[in-house]
């Protein structure tokens, strides 16, 4: 983040010069989290080095430093929903968590942890036991159910466009078309995943609402819950959401004109190159879209 080197700057450090995590935390009124991901950023950079047990020390002068050398500060709350999404799947936390046991893992404090547990509950994906704790919900973390998945989605989507008297909000559609343009200018970042995602299952939930179908949204609904963790932990590239801003566009710009036909045969194979991009060796897995 600029802030830190900023903050060396003003330091006067040279070559040598210690940096902890703890110590930039505090300064900046922050989490570890964004401190570790900027220290590790500019470690890549070869401008600072990590050292066992004494965190980093600066490799060059602060006159060697500006400001483009460090990202921007992103959404904390999305960078922490990331690390705990990955750790989930990964199996590094189990199934029932306690808040003391996350704020030790990620060095959070507890009003910003309950910040981002809160925003986890918003979308099921953790929900608060009777008493003290947290229960994560199912995800889809296998290769075989998340085949299943696309495969179900793959009958059901291009299939709701096609029921009679399907229809789209166009402010709906004008909204959507906004906020995928915004993210195809916007710059990638780790936390955008969340983001990204989010608009994704509201594309898709939206495309099921017009059918005015309750239970094909319903299910649409189920599926976005199960692959909400798989999703925010990204590894597929920027460019694939490119790709998939471009394709849902031209799904939107179908239905307007009225192409309904063409629109679900498109969506049909939307949901196939996001399946093919995770697992090649399968004929259709998962990806996101």
């Amino acid at each position: 983040m600029p802030q830190i080197v900023e903050l060396v700057r003003g330091d006067g450090l040279g070559p040598g010069a210690r940096l902890t995590e703890a110590d930039l935390a505090a300064r900046l009124q922050v989490s570890r989290t964004p401190v570790r991901a900027a220290l590790q950023h500019l470690a890549r950079r070869g401008l600072v080095e990590a050292r066992p047990r004494r965190g980093f020390v600066l490799r060059k002068s602060v006159t060697s430093l500006s400001l483009d050398d460090a990202p921007a500060i992103s959404d904390e709350a999305s960078e922490l929903c990331v690390e705990i999404a990955r750790d989930r799947l990964a199996g590094a936390l189990p199934l029932e968590v306690s808040e003391s046991d996350l704020m030790r893992r990620y060095q959070v404090t507890r009003p910003f942890l309950l910040k981002v547990l809160n925003r986890l509950a918003g979308v099921a994906l953790i929900e608060r036991k009777p008493g003290r704790g947290w229960l994560f919900s199912q995800a889809i973390d296998d290769p075989k159910a998340r085949a299943e998945s696309f495969a179900f989605r793959r009958l059901l989507e291009p299939a709701a466009i096609l029921m009679p008297g399907f229809r789209l909000d166009p402010a709906w559609m004008a909204e959507m078309r906004a906020r995928h343009r915004a993210a195809l200018a916007a710059p990638w970042r780790k936390s955008s995943s969340v983001d990204f995602f989010e608009m994704n299952a509201a594309f898709h939930q939206g495309i099921a609402a017009g059918a005015d179908n309750r239970y094909l949204l319903l299910a649409l609904e189920q599926q976005n819950r199960l692959r909400r963790f798989v999703n925010y932990d990204w590894t597929f590239g920027h460019e694939r959401v490119v790709a998939s801003c471009n394709e849902h566009l031209e799904i939107l710009d179908r239905i307007e004109r009225g192409e309904l036909e063409v629109a679900a045969a498109l969506m049909r194979s939307h949901i196939d190159a996001a399946s093919r991009l995770a697992h090649p060796q399968l004929e259709r897995v998962d990806a996101d879209d």
